[in-house]
């Protein structure tokens, strides 16, 4: 780009029609904005690919997986969630990459010479990563619950090759109060074998425990047919009661969705469901909240991450040094991936001790929004 494309057509005393409309210099930093993450993603993409065909051709082939499911079932599914969870990391070295380069050539200080504030040059780069939010907003919310669905089953029939729809010694908190044991469930045929259930009181005690050789939901009526039920129960007084009975209707307090393992993996939710979710998982009182929560956080506020690290990015690579373009690709890498494992320990502390879930994304956001804010202060006007 020569000196000659900074004729522009702001005036430097005409600073309410720059902030009015898009000039040619908005439209050159957002039409680069656009295009190196898109270039960068394909770039990772295609690596991405390369390294993962490599590691599951032989199960592929092993497993018979034919090529237009490999295509079209797995790699179509795989790579919006890979997107979706590293876009931060795109746009920010993205963002990096392109100003980097704007500044080696002296660029930014022929813009800033024109008259456009620094504030005012932001702008572009906000509106492009406003873009990539919002489509990573969508896909995370909506579409990538919906192809993880997809992507597992394929995995389960030609990676993994394991029965789907047949599960063995499960248990599980049906509420604060309630444990559930089965040696297997069949999901199609809605039955398990050798099923307890244990209920205690608020010390621990145990209350009831039914069990059943065999229980078969009727989704007709929404109770259990069992076989061979027994039920003890344990008054108050210590006296112990128990009948039993070959056959016997229950509700038992559970549905067979309760026993899809495959159906409760928070991945394939999408967040109106999710949150349905962890209503219902709060109302049992069990322990897999924490891990429903941060999932759901995340979707919300990655977007917002996208927004943060760009307007890092712009600050790091802005600024003209000796080092050039590696230099600020050196940074810009450690920031993103300090932001990773920083987020990795917040989801830890909030899963195994007291951190709330809502506290262990956005802390990392809040912090990284003051580093942008300290390094646009500082950035060279």
């Amino acid at each position: 780009m020569g000196h000659n494309t900074y004729k522009i057509d702001i005036q430097p005393c005409n600073h309410s029609m720059s902030r009015l409309h898009y000039n040619r210099i908005d439209r050159y930093i957002l039409l680069k904005y656009i295009k190196t993450f898109l270039l960068a993603m394909a770039l990772i993409i295609v690596i991405i690919i390369t390294f993962d065909l490599s590691e599951k051709l032989d199960d592929f082939l092993s497993h018979h997986a034919p090529l237009d499911k490999i295509v079209f079932q797995y790699y179509l599914n795989f790579l919006p969630g890979f997107v979706n969870l590293f876009s931060p990391l795109f746009v920010f070295i993205s963002v990096i990459f392109f100003t980097s380069k704007m500044a080696t050539n002296t660029e930014v200080i022929a813009i800033l010479g024109a008259g456009i504030s620094y504030k005012r040059m932001l702008r572009p780069y906000m509106h492009g990563s406003l873009v990539v939010a919002a489509l990573v907003l969508v896909l995370g919310n909506f579409v990538i619950p919906v192809s993880n669905r997809t992507l597992f089953d394929f995995e389960e029939h030609y990676v993994k090759k394991r029965a789907t729809n047949y599960y063995s010694d499960i248990h599980f908190q049906a509420d604060s109060h309630t444990l559930v044991y089965a040696d297997s469930y069949d999901v199609r045929q809605h039955r398990g074998h050798k099923v307890r259930i244990e209920s205690f009181d608020d010390y621990g005690h145990l209350l009831q425990r039914q069990t059943a050789d065999i229980i078969t939901f009727d989704t007709t009526r929404q109770l259990w047919q069992c076989s061979n039920y027994a039920n003890r129960t344990i008054g108050a007084d210590g006296v112990e009661s128990l009948s039993f009975k070959a056959y016997a209707e229950q509700h038992l307090g559970l549905t067979d969705a309760d026993f899809d393992i495959k159906a409760q993996r928070i991945e394939t939710m999408t967040t109106p469901r999710l949150w349905q979710h962890i209503a219902r998982e709060r109302q049992r009182g069990t322990g897999l909240v924490k891990e429903a929560e941060i999932e759901l956080y995340q979707r919300l506020m990655t977007p917002l991450a996208i927004i943060i690290m760009s307007i890092i990015g712009v600050a790091v690579a802005s600024r003209k040094t000796r080092g050039g373009m590696g230099m600020h690709l050196a940074v810009g890498i450690t920031l993103a991936f300090a932001y990773i494992f920083f987020m990795k320990i917040t989801s830890t502390f909030a899963i195994n001790g007291n951190l709330s879930p809502f506290m262990a994304v956005l802390l990392p956001q809040l912090v990284f929004a003051v580093a942008a804010y300290v390094l646009v202060k500082k950035a060279p006007k």
